[in-house]
């Protein structure tokens, strides 16, 4: 008989064969689940690998049937009274729950945090190329920090600055949220804005016109 954790209590060479074939590694992905002769409840209801259901019979019957099929028995649903078990391949589901997690991975996007810097005097029109450049940000998934840096006689207007911050806010309120508020820190004002789809208001519908009841008989 072979050593190690899976052969205990197992009363022969070819079941504990079998458990260490098939038992799911801790680094996989996807549920894991208890295959074949790590089953251990009986009754089963058990669905075949042509997704038919089969009925509640009972654990070893289920197990031969697979083995007839060249297939595994795994357990779908521990939880079930009785648990249900499926007839399929095993490691071509694995394979298939790994390649499907890759694939969400891939076209996941990490929110990046972008930089804006204000000068504390700016002018309208350059006012409004940063807006714009930060509504971009902000529609692709980005957080945006607007930064103002106080210079000299600068210190003076920081209301002039936190003026600005709010026009910034007040321009980009249909597509962000404030995460963090205007503040001043030594010479630098700061605020970051983050993406808020929630503000993107629905096409009215259009008014449907009222239907009049159709008399009975009529043509």
């Amino acid at each position: 008989m072979l050593s190690g954790p899976c052969c205990v209590n197992r009363p022969s060479t070819e079941t504990c064969t079998i458990a260490r074939r098939f038992r799911p590694q801790p680094k996989d992905t996807g549920k894991r689940l208890r295959v074949n002769d790590q089953i251990r409840i009986s009754p089963i209801r058990l669905i075949d690998d042509e997704n038919e259901q089969v009925g509640v019979i009972a654990l070893d019957e289920a197990k031969q049937r697979a083995r007839n099929a060249g297939l595994d028995l795994v357990e779908v649903s521990p939880n079930s009274e009785p648990p249900v078990c499926r007839i399929m391949d095993y490691g071509k589901w694995k394979y298939a729950q790994r390649k499907k997690e890759q694939k969400a991975k891939a076209h996941a996007k990490q929110s990046e945090l972008k930089g804006m810097r204000l000068r504390p005097k700016i002018d309208d029109h350059d006012l409004g190329i940063k807006v714009n450049k930060a509504r971009a940000f902000l529609e692709d998934g980005d957080k945006v920090q607007f930064t103002m840096l106080f210079r000299g006689r600068e210190m003076a207007h920081q209301n002039l600055g936190m003026r600005t911050m709010h026009d910034v806010i007040a321009s980009l309120e249909d597509v962000s949220k404030v995460e963090a508020p205007p503040k001043m820190m030594g010479r630098r004002m700061t605020m970051v804005l983050a993406p808020d789809k929630k503000h993107k208001t629905e096409k009215p519908k259009a008014d449907q016109p009222a239907t009049e009841p159709v008399e009975a008989g009529a043509r």
